[in-house]
């Protein structure tokens, strides 16, 4: 797997921090960001659907 390596608000972090680890909803960062990319992008796909943007072959 890629990696990759993004600059981020020291406020974001913190919120993010709060839903990691054993009382959270992920067992790391890494995992947190990886589900936060895949429901961003699953909004921006329907979106395009809606607006007729979206191309045959990603359905």
């Amino acid at each position: 797997m890629p990696k990759i390596s993004v600059e981020v608000p020291r406020e974001l972090l913190a919120d993010l921090d709060a839903h990691v680890g054993d009382d959270g909803k992920f067992v790391n960062r890494s995992e947190a960001i990886r589900a936060s990319v895949r429901k961003t992008l699953d909004l921006l796909d329907e979106i395009d659907d809606r607006h007729g943007r979206l191309d045959d072959e990603l359905e």
